[in-house]
């Protein structure tokens, strides 16, 4: 985990991990005081598609905990510095292995154009436009991201439904034939000449 922990720093991350069943993954992260943190997550494929989830401060102080979620999206500015920690658990299934997608930003994102915050003069037109290019872009963007993760989540629900059916076929098609045997042997007994049985021998 040491390469993930350490991409974690670069602005965030986003991710997709596997999480077996009756097992946790935690992250740690150390963070400075007064910084936005977004954590968004969603279970792609496995059981009924829901994981716990929480998120703890340095001193172990509970900020976020969902249990049972398909999906969701948590924000939060820190308060004290040091390592936060924010935890997927799979622990309360026994046979269901989940695969879970997150996105774990750290901090705001900075302006597209050199000192926007300070500035104290109205955008040009040409500066709105591009402001305006670049939320289309984050919006398209976020839109994908979205849509890449219904088509994962649907495909293997389809591939779920079609391991079921195909099971479900062979054991249709074992119990015709088991079926078919039967009657054949059912019928040829039915047409099977008995023969008489032998009397006593004569004198």
């Amino acid at each position: 985990l040491a390469a993930l922990l350490g991409a974690l720093g670069a602005g965030g991350t986003e991710l997709t991990l596997e999480l077996p069943d009756s097992a946790q993954r935690c992250f740690h992260q150390e963070l400075e005081s007064g910084i936005k943190i977004t954590l968004d997550y969603q279970v792609i494929s496995g059981g009924h598609y829901d994981v716990d989830c929480y998120v703890e401060d340095p001193n172990g102080k509970t900020i976020y905990q969902e249990t049972k979620k398909q999906y969701d999206s948590f924000s939060h500015h820190t308060e004290v510095k040091g390592v936060y920690t924010f935890c997927f658990s799979n622990e309360f299934s026994t046979f269901s292995h989940k695969i879970v997608y997150f996105d774990f930003q750290v901090g705001d994102e900075p302006p597209i154009l050199p000192d926007m915050n300070n500035r104290v003069t109205a955008l040009t037109q040409m500066e709105s436009a591009c402001v305006t290019i670049h939320e289309m872009l984050n919006a398209v963007i976020d839109s994908q991201t979205h849509y890449r993760l219904r088509e994962a989540q649907d495909r293997s629900r389809a591939e779920e439904l079609n391991g079921r059916v195909s099971y479900w076929s062979v054991g249709e098609t074992l119990i015709l034939f088991m079926v078919s045997i039967g009657q054949v042997m059912l019928l040829k007994s039915f047409f099977t000449e008995k023969r008489p049985s032998s009397g006593g021998a004569g004198t």
